[in-house]
């Protein structure tokens, strides 16, 4: 590892600290993840790409990374949306986990080291709300749900900057007259008809959304861990309270760094269902016959904004990240052709460089920027045929692009690009093939007539120096 600190930026100081782990070159990092009763959008996979972003770039600077991604697997809307299309909330629940790992593995999202799903933490969670009532944080109603004494932690509001005097009924908390003061927050909730139900001391019943992330992370990581992560949207209310909770169990500090990362806009509008712009990453996905090679790009849409910045999403991004790309995939593709791969060696100062820009809060377009000066050395050291260079610029490219999650496909999938003896492409291979006679036989006339037709079956034709024509669909 080296010794060149890494500085992020806490949402709990408001200002960039240097990170140091509770344990030597170990990090524990808990990230709130998905709620499983619908397809996930382009919002979830921002967050889902600037954490897997910062666990691959700790583990390649040499960091044992205990990564915890959950999964909300009983909540209201899920209950609610099992009702509304009479499927039983087990069944409803795996089916969207599986198609959440279907699009996140399209993004190239790597597996959490742990996935705990709220439904198996029921005891954990019934013993930490417990634990509050005996402490006095929490108390049961009349009526089986139990809350949290949001007055009784005088840190409240800490980490969003939340006066509780300020909230009000109706606007930042919702009204219940089983409360002893109207900003207390559920902890537990009674049982219903026809709603799923565990037992516990106050009788039968359900765990709160903000009390599964508290006992998950917890037994999980411990009651003081290194990172705790999320989108914008989750530090008030849901994050405020996992340290009013997890802190008022253990009288100690709960998370030592808070991150989150900036809202995603669609064509420069927040992204809403009434807008009629909210898109799924399925959806996104399906533009492309190939879901990894859209997956990557969309991924590079998140890379190019830096994570805490506002995101807009548009065509013309995706379209810019699908050019970025190609260019990327270009270079990898020319220098595979012209290197030797016998060397294993990296350019020091381009890696340099490159882990100056991500230990500054994992700043990724300037990461970027450093994998682009890469690209144009490369192009370069191939045009001159400079072997050994080549080699150690193309390691470089590979080892930078792939601790960010891409450059992951092998060049010619993502290029689309064939040669001239490829005939298993609606006929393309036999057109270039009859251009590349006609070229040789110095009928310039024909061979410009047959790139025209190549041209509008959208395929891109390239001429070697050694006489080699090589195609790729644009």
């Amino acid at each position: 590892m080296e010794d060149n600190p890494i500085r992020i930026y806490n949402s709990l100081t408001r200002r960039k600290e240097i990170f140091v782990p509770i344990r030597e070159n170990c990090v524990d990092i808990y990230v709130c993840g998905m709620t499983v009763y619908d397809y996930c959008h382009l919002g979830h996979a921002r967050v889902m790409v600037a954490f897997d972003s910062v666990v691959r770039y700790l583990r390649y600077r040499g960091y044992q990374v205990r990564y915890v991604r959950n999964i909300t697997d009983i909540d209201d809307k899920i209950i609610k949306r099992a009702n509304d299309i009479g499927e039983s909330i087990q069944s409803l629940t795996t089916r969207f986990i599986e198609y959440m790992n279907e699009d996140l593995d399209a993004l190239s999202i790597i597996k959490p080291d742990y996935e705990p799903r709220a439904t198996e933490y029921i005891p954990e969670i019934v013993d930490m709300i417990s634990r509050l009532v005996e402490k006095g944080y929490a108390y049961p109603a009349d009526n089986g749900d139990v809350y949290y004494r949001t007055r009784m932690f005088e840190n409240y509001g800490q980490l969003s900057g939340e006066k509780l005097d300020d909230l009000r009924v109706g606007a930042r908390v919702e009204p219940d007259e089983e409360k002893e003061d109207p900003i207390d927050f559920v902890l537990w909730k009674h049982s219903k008809p026809d709603e799923p139900k565990w037992p516990s001391p106050w009788g039968d019943g359900r765990p709160g959304w903000h009390i599964e992330c508290s006992a998950m992370s917890t037994s999980l990581l411990g009651n003081h861990f290194d990172i705790h992560g999320g989108g914008m949207d989750l530090l008030f209310p849901h994050h405020e309270n996992e340290i009013a909770q997890s802190e008022g169990v253990s009288s100690g500090k709960f998370v030592n760094l808070w991150m989150h990362n900036g809202y995603l806009q669609i064509n420069a509008e927040k992204m809403s269902k009434s807008l009629q712009n909210f898109l799924t990453i399925r959806e996104v996905l399906e533009m492309d016959s190939d879901r990894i090679r859209i997956g990557e790009i969309l991924r590079y849409v998140f890379l190019s904004s830096h994570y805490r910045s506002p995101l807009n999403y548009s065509d013309d991004s995706l379209d810019n990240a699908r050019l970025a790309l190609r260019r990327i995939y270009m270079s990898l593709y020319k220098a595979a052709e012209s290197g030797t791969s016998s060397v294993t060696e990296t350019d020091s100062r381009l890696c340099a460089r490159f882990h100056a820009a991500m230990d500054d809060d994992f700043n990724t377009p300037d990461g970027l920027a450093v994998i682009f000066d890469c690209v144009r050395e490369l192009n370069k050291s191939v045009e001159s045929g400079l072997s050994e260079r080549i080699d150690i610029l193309r390691n470089t490219l590979l080892q930078l692009a792939g601790s960010l999650g891409l450059a992951q496909m092998e060049p010619s999938r993502f290029l689309g690009v064939g040669g001239i003896s490829d005939d298993k492409n609606d006929g393309i291979g036999v057109l270039v093939k009859q251009r590349e006679n006609a070229r040789h036989e110095r009928d310039f006339a024909t061979a410009d007539r047959i790139r025209d037709q190549l041209a509008q079956l959208g395929v891109e034709i390239e001429d070697r120096p050694n006489g080699t024509t090589v195609w790729r669909r644009t």
